[in-house]
């Protein structure tokens, strides 16, 4: 499928690359498979959405990238190629593996916008756990950066919280304490899932920015998204915490 919008610098097929005829019957090839003769073709680096022909735009029928990723997985299948020759056998097996992880990046909003926002060069702050304790591990300083509007309540909180621990090493639990972590967490969650909201609108405006051809417009909207982005991970990551605590035993 032809990708109209793609931008420069895409590794696309074009004519006159040598990647842009068939290697069995010299025929121009598309993009999985050649026209002419049928034969799976060498993998070309292109990114998610050049792979499955669409545009860099967020907003993804996916039923119908379901039904391309099905047809896709039935023809590339390396079932199929068991009596082809190797460099066939080894095309098919790399065509899946990256048939599969554009699917499962395209296919869930979260991971197709953080995608498309690599793609525009820009890097996501780290709020994971994991990256937290990777990093105090190594000797360095990682701490989640907490949103401005964030920082009393998320202050409170974490009191409340270390006071909860105390309690609960000491198997005294504060019934009141417990409730009102709990009507926290719940607000903490109903701003998580009012985040998830703005980032749709804002998908909208990036298909309409992509559409107009407006770069300051691309990004602003870039901007907001990196914002409600990291907004919406710290907020997981709090709510996650929160639930440690309250389900710890004492």
């Amino acid at each position: 499928m032809a990708n109209p919008e793609a931008k420069s610098g895409s590794s696309l097929i074009m004519p006159g690359d040598a990647t842009s005829t068939c290697w069995s019957c010299g025929t121009m090839r598309a993009e999985h498979f050649c026209s002419a003769c049928g034969k799976v073709q060498p993998p070309v680096p292109v990114d998610y959405f050049t792979f499955f022909g669409l545009p860099r735009k967020l907003s993804v029928e996916v039923t119908g990238l379901e039904r391309e990723f099905y047809q896709l997985s039935r023809k590339l299948h390396p079932d199929l190629y068991s009596g082809a020759e190797a460099r066939e056998q080894q095309w098919s097996l790399e065509q899946s593996s990256q048939l599969n992880d554009a699917y499962r990046t395209l296919k869930d909003p979260i991971k197709r916008t953080e995608y498309l926002l690599r793609l525009e060069g820009v890097e996501l702050e780290e709020q994971s756990k994991s990256a937290t304790e990777q990093a105090r591990a190594s000797g360095q300083v990682k701490k989640q950066v907490v949103p401005p509007d964030l920082l009393e309540e998320v202050f409170d909180l974490n009191m409340q919280l270390e006071e909860l621990r105390m309690q609960k090493k000491l198997g005294e639990d504060d019934p009141s304490l417990i409730e009102e972590i709990g009507r926290q967490k719940l607000e903490l969650e109903e701003k998580h899932e009012a985040l998830l909201e703005e980032l749709k609108r804002d998908w909208t405006e990036w298909d309409h920015a992509v559409d107009s051809g407006s770069e300051e417009e691309r990004r602003k909207i870039r901007d907001k998204m990196v914002d409600v982005l990291n907004r919406r991970n710290y907020l997981r990551n709090l709510v996650r915490d929160v639930n440690e605590v309250l389900e710890s035993g004492s």
